[in-house]
């Protein structure tokens, strides 16, 4: 580099400024040829205080075509020089497979963007819960609000250290055009987990298998392996998919992550405290006929039923049927600004206000139960015969409409979601020998709706925030929350009975007809935060319930926040809490939270948070000897360091 910086030092130390122009990439080119100017005019098109271009050596002022002459073979050998220097380049990155791209010449100057750009988080979160179990015993079905210790019932604090590193490259093909892909690795990996000592006593004799006889002389991790020491290896690739522009649109295609609005009903998981997140196998289009407003049309392919068996002589994989998969047809439209536009609005004391719909129709005719249903063969499919793979004839649908609208000034945000989820499942059959039996294939229909309200009013130039969520989600008047509806519970046939603290929301008899045949609980999305205990650890998430939250924040300078909560709780239906057979209180409890945040510009975040649960009526259980049992305050801490890039 430093020749090649010598050969243009030369070239432009020894050339005079009218035989110079610059070209788009920054490199001397010589000027156009043109007729010489007339003597008296030299210095005014120069800059030349004399009146005259001074004249290079050798070179007499009054001969302007043998100063072209001269630069053109300065120029000449100059371009040699860097012919050379590039050859040379070129070897030594061939030598050292660094670059394929020097197979071209020097620069390629129509691309002005980095082929591959990195972005992600590593983060390390540190856990501690105490009495999550709230004191309860088991409820009728034999299942616990939080899981017990196997070694001893006395033991009720549960602490522990998890990760996860997510990097999400983008290749740049061009500026029109990109691939984006999200992978994670040890991905909520609990420190400690996966000793090479573990899962190994099985696996052969007279190997490193047999090395360490105790766990307590095991001194090394060893990676994730799916069926091995976990269940799921170390790395995931969890999303992979194409971005077009177009000067119509941006066509969108491939496996990728679902947002919208509030993040009510569906999350991408994007967050750093996020744990799931929906994936979608997804074709959509985004078009802005008008400024500020999009249309998004898109297919989803929810389920397609068995593959392909792979045979040795392999082959391309295919769908093995078209009658048996999800789809869902979507449309989304919004009026949304950009994040600079926001800022830009906010700054100049305008109004943002944002708004959309999103309508999802998503219909399936069979449902190949069994199939998803069994564990996958371990002998990765070869020899399954198709006929064990038992459909049910489900001709079900959803209607899914979501609105969202958010209207935002410098010093206050109001924001909302409403979803309902409206629909019908022909035949309740959970397997395909039962499809056809009249006491299991009875029809269901789904009711439920859901919203959230969000608001805040910014202090002190915005240092103080000060604001409130209210929460909503239909519920259910049968026993049980429904957060996990594939529960058996303890009435008949596997409904849920008074007390269950979950399993399904529908009756229906095998000697018969359904005394209950609607599912009305509306579930919010795991990914949705509204508190640190009650709903994201022991009850799954927000259902058949209303919450409403009071919080306030404090910045106490540049990236160091402190912020706390109040959220009380109830339930829509008190038969559907767990205390729902000892009394008629359907308040859930109260939740203090509270915590500090640390964000540095150049990535590093670091949290801390506590919160406590006072339970109430809704939690209420009675023992043996029909003795209130006194319910336990619940308390977590929970950290959350890493580094952002």
């Amino acid at each position: 580099m430093s020749r090649a910086l010598l050969v243009a030092a030369t070239v432009l130390a020894t050339t005079p400024s009218p035989a110079l122009a610059q070209t788009d990439g920054g490199t001397a080119a010589p000027a156009p040829k043109a007729a010489p100017p007339p003597a008296s005019k030299v210095g005014a098109d120069t800059g030349s205080t004399a009146g005259q271009a001074e004249p290079s050596a050798g070179v007499t002022s009054n001969d302007p075509e043998a100063m072209r002459r001269e630069f053109d073979a300065k120029l000449e050998a100059a371009r040699r020089e860097m012919k050379e220097l590039r050859e040379e380049m070129r070897a030594q990155a061939a030598t050292q497979s660094v670059a394929q791209g020097w197979q071209e010449d020097w620069v390629d100057e129509k691309r002005k963007l980095e082929l591959v750009t990195l972005d992600g988080y590593l983060r390390v979160r540190p856990d501690l819960f105490y009495r999550l179990d709230l004191g309860r015993a088991a409820d009728p079905a034999g299942y616990q609000l939080w899981g017990r210790s196997p070694i001893s019932n006395a033991e009720r604090t549960n602490a522990g250290v998890n990760m996860r590193l997510r990097v999400e490259p983008t290749l740049n093909i061009s500026e029109e055009v990109r691939i984006h892909t999200q992978i994670d690795a040890l991905d909520n990996l609990v420190w400690g987990s996966t000793p090479d000592y573990a899962f190994s006593r099985n696996a052969g004799n007279g190997y490193w298998y047999d090395r360490n006889e105790f766990s307590l002389f095991s001194f090394s991790e060893a990676p994730q392996r799916s069926g091995i020491n976990s269940l799921q290896d170390s790395i995931s690739v969890k999303r992979v998919w194409g971005e077009v522009s177009t000067p119509i649109g941006i066509l969108r295609l491939g496996r990728m992550g679902s947002h919208w609005g509030l993040g009510m009903q569906y999350n991408d998981g994007n967050g750093l405290d996020n744990d799931w997140g929906d994936t979608v196998d997804r074709v959509s289009f985004t078009a802005e006929p008008i400024a500020g407003f999009y249309i998004t049309p898109m297919l989803d392919w929810n389920v397609e039923g068995p593959s392909s068996v792979r045979l040795p002589e392999g082959g391309q994989p295919y769908d093995t049927s078209n009658s048996d998969e999800v789809h869902s047809y979507i449309i989304a439209i919004a009026r949304r600004d950009t994040e600079s536009e926001r800022v830009a609005k906010l700054d100049a004391n305008h109004t943002v206000f944002n708004y959309g719909v999103h309508f999802t129709y998503r219909v399936q005719r069979n449902d190949p139960i069994d199939y998803y249903s069994q564990p996958w063969p371990g002998n990765d499919g070869v020899g399954v015969a198709q006929s064990s793979q038992i459909w049910v004839q489900r001709n079900a649908l959803l209607f899914i409409p979501d609105l969202w609208a958010k209207v935002e000034r410098k010093n206050f945000r109001i924001e909302a979601e409403f979803a309902a989820i409206l629909g019908s499942i022909q035949n309740r059959a959970l397997t395909g020998g039962t499809a056809n039996s009249p006491g299991l294939n009875q029809s269901l229909y789904v009711y439920q709706f859901g919203g959230v309200l969000q608001g805040e009013y910014r202090f002190l130039n915005g240092d103080l925030e000060v604001g409130g969520e209210v929460g909503f989600a239909s519920g259910d008047d049968a026993p049980g929350f429904g957060n996990y509806p594939r529960r058996r519970g303890s009435g008949a046939d596997g409904a849920t009975g008074p007390g269950d603290i979950d399993g399904p929301q529908y009756r229906c008899s095998s000697l018969g007809g359904c005394t209950d045949d609607t599912i009305k609980n509306y579930r919010f999305n795991r990914d949705y935060r509204v508190d640190m205990i009650l709903y994201r650890e022991i009850l799954g998430s927000v259902t058949d319930s209303l919450y409403v939250k009071p919080k306030a924040k404090y910045r106490i300078t540049q990236g160091f926040d402190v912020f706390a909560s109040l959220i009380w709780s109830r339930a829509i239906f008190v038969g559907s809490t767990p205390g729902g057979a000892a009394g008629q209180d359907a308040n859930l409890g109260v939740e203090i939270n509270a915590g500090a945040r640390y964000e540095t510009e150049d990535g590093f975040f670091a949290q801390l948070q506590y919160g406590i649960l006072f339970p109430l009526g809704g939690f209420a259980q009675r023992d043996a000897l029909n003795q209130a049992v006194t319910l336990d305050n619940a308390q977590a801490l929970r950290g959350l360091f890493g580094i952002r890039f």
